[in-house]
This record gives structure tokens, sequence and C-alpha cells, in this order.
């Protein structure tokens, strides 16, 4: 039997500073849900070179499991709720087999590459494509079409645009009802979050909900405009199937 007959799995494929610990947050509200906060990370740090520059890298090492295959499994396994919700970042994915996508529905959660690039310089200072995420998400966007796999394509600032009408329409189509307890939480920390938090969830700690969309007003860096070059005819082709 089928693990999607007994639970709902979501799975979130995300880059970074793209509001996916609020859009945990919103989920972790559910009376049917149980979230999980980017449970790959452990592995994606001991098999690639983005150990040696993100903050917290020995912590995350020391306590998360190292072994895609059994991180998997376990999201696999887990029916403590009848709704799960799996945060990863897309590019942890690394070398990966994909099949267990096809027991859960994907949501690739994106946003515009210039004010997600100016954001994610506040704490890696000079990103490369394998950290942002965006060929990672147009690969996956690939494979969800090749294999007739449900997902679809969340950009960031449509939801801060209009929170309770997107979320409702999300939830739609993951198949579940919406819950106006989604749209706002308690501020701090959450049980669920990583232990990386203290270097990223500054912002949605001293939040209660999503904050309205405001367009980044500061000087876009330089030295990320090759870098931008490369993400935007990414993040248009994300575009062509968002909700």
């Amino acid at each position: 039997m089928s693990h999607i007959q007994v639970t709902k799995r979501i799975f979130v494929w995300s880059g970074p500073r793209n509001i996916s610990t609020a859009l945990m947050y919103a989920f972790a509200q559910r009376t049917d849900t149980r979230v999980f906060d980017e449970p790959l990370y452990g592995y994606y740090l001991a098999h690639s070179p983005a150990k040696e520059y993100h903050p917290g890298t020995d912590d995350i090492l020391r306590t998360m499991e190292h072994d895609g295959g059994r991180v998997i499994r376990a999201m696999l396994d887990n029916q403590e709720k009848p709704v799960l919700f799996f945060k990863n970042m897309c590019h942890h994915l690394l070398d990966l087999d994909r099949t267990f996508m096809r027991e859960g529905f994907n949501v690739i959660l994106t946003r515009e590459p210039k004010e997600m690039l100016s954001s994610f310089r506040e704490v890696i200072e000079k990103p490369a494509m394998h950290d942002v995420g965006y060929q990672a998400q147009v690969e996956l966007l690939d494979y969800f079409r090749k294999e007739s796999l449900p997902f679809v394509v969340v950009d960031s600032k449509d939801l801060l645009m209009n929170p309770a009408d997107y979320l409702d329409r999300l939830c739609q189509r993951i198949g579940i009802p919406f819950e106006a307890g989604m749209l706002s939480w308690e501020a701090g920390p959450r049980k669920e979050d990583g232990i990386w938090a203290p270097y990223w969830y500054a912002n949605v700690h001293r939040s209660t909900g999503f904050a309205p969309y405001r367009p980044k007003d500061i000087p876009f860096p330089p030295s990320l405009e090759p870098l931008l070059a490369a993400c935007q005819p990414l993040y248009e082709e994300l575009m062509r199937y968002k909700l």
C-alpha cells in the first residue's frame, strides 16, 4: 500500500531566503499537520563544499543524519499526523534518487532573483548557482513533468500580496482544507526549528504572520550581476507554472 494513501505528504523544494520558514510556521498552525525543518541539511553539508562556509556547520553535522537515504525513509515511514510538511532546500538533494517524490505533493517555492540574491548575500557573501537553487528547481520542474508528478510552483511575492487567498488556493491544489489559523502564529522560535535558526530566522522569529510585501530598496551589489543574469531565465521558466 502506498504511503500517500495513509498520510498526505507535502514536499517543499525551496531556494534560500524564500519565506520558506514562514510557510512552515503557517502549516505548523494546522490542527492536522506536523512540520519538519530541512531534514536533508546534514546530508547536504556532509557531501558538498558548502560545509566550508555555512554558519553552524559543526553543530548541524554533529546532530543530523548524514545518510540521505535514511532521511528519505524516515520521511516516508512517518505517519504521526494526517498531513506531514517537509520544508526542504532544493539544492540539498544533490544526487539522491528522486522517486520518493511520487509519495507526496511537491511544492517548488521560489523568489525573484534580484531580491533573493540581495537577501542571501547578508549571510553568504559570495554565493554561486549551487547555493541559490534556481538550476536545481528547474531540474525538479523537468523531472515532475517527465514523471507526471503532481506539483505547483509558488512565488513568494504572490503569497505575500494576499496570504489568505493564496494559501486557500494552495491548499486546494494540495488536496487539504484551508485553515484560517495558518495566517498567524506567536512570535519567537518553534520547537521544530533547525539548529541553524539563530543564523537565518531572526526576521521570522519577530513575526506573527506573513509580512506585507515590500520591494527591497538597497543597491544591488555589482559582484552578483553575473549570477543574477544566470538566474533570471531559470526563474522565468519556473513562472510559467506558478499557482
